[in-house]
């Protein structure tokens, strides 16, 4: 299964060309079962919210345009990745262009439990999930070349931001721990920390130290796929595991999270 429209159309081949050579736009991937998605308002707030940014002259139609777009591209498919794209019309950026993507949905079970590269690198405007990611995919590919599965990027600073393509949370024993950072604020970290709070598990944000990781049991890659992808070593540091304990409480905090139908 893969479809590709623009504003609701079948895409054509100048529309193609226009996404292979341009990297400027933004996006977000959501993950579609019986026609509904978790946290579907975060995936459309963070597509206005770019676009604000971005295109800041562009009209983008709101959030009933984008779930329209969204729908038609399913076409009564109910299980699907999704993937929204917002792209400029032209030079002049006035105007933009929305590509919806539907493919095979992603199983949300965990791979065997990753090494982890970590590397000092920084994203261009990490708060905007964009679509300039080259430097993301070479450190990427670095890493898998050296033998590892992922990579986690450390500041400048020394402190934790993000993986590739996912935020991280720590087990410290007694709560989940979420670095603070200039960083993607992942839909999932956040639809995850509400289920935390109905579940009545501590977590709290702070800065974290790449030299500090020692001091957690547990690690683990948390992303709209898969909400609880453990860990098992970042760059020199192994964690020793703690019984499945944050697995087990970011799974039940997922299974708290309420599916928004389109």
């Amino acid at each position: 299964m893969l479809k590709v429209e623009f504003n609701g159309h079948s895409a054509g081949i100048e529309d193609m060309h226009r996404v292979a050579t341009w990297n400027y736009g933004h996006f977000t991937s959501m993950q579609v079962r019986q026609g509904a998605v978790r946290g579907l308002d975060r995936h459309l707030e963070r597509l206005a919210r770019a676009s604000r940014e971005l295109f800041p002259d562009a009209a983008d139609g709101g959030p009933d345009r984008l779930r329209g777009l969204i729908r038609h591209a399913l076409d009564g498919e109910g299980d699907a990745t999704v993937r929204v794209t917002v792209i400029p019309r032209d030079g002049e950026m006035a105007a933009t262009d929305v590509m919806v993507s539907v493919s095979e949905p992603l199983t949300d079970a965990p791979e065997p439990a990753w090494l982890v590269r970590a590397v000092t690198y920084e994203r261009d405007l990490p708060h905007l999930k964009h679509v300039a990611t080259m430097g993301l995919t070479h450190q990427l590919r670095q890493a898998r070349e050296a033998g590892f599965d992922d990579v986690l990027f450390v500041g400048r600073d020394g402190y934790v931001r993000e993986g590739s393509e996912w935020n991280v949370a720590f087990w410290d024993g007694a709560r989940v721990v979420w670095p603070e950072a200039e960083a993607l604020p992942g839909i999932a970290m956040h639809l995850l920390r509400q289920g935390l709070r109905r579940t009545g598990v501590p977590w709290t944000a702070r800065r974290v130290a790449v030299g500090a990781l020692a001091g957690f049991t547990a690690a683990a890659a948390t992303n709209s796929s898969c909400p609880s992808q453990p860990l098992a070593r970042i760059g020199g540091t192994s964690f020793p595991g703690d019984d499945g304990t944050l697995d087990a409480v970011l799974r039940s905090a997922w299974a708290e999270v309420p599916w928004d139908v389109l």
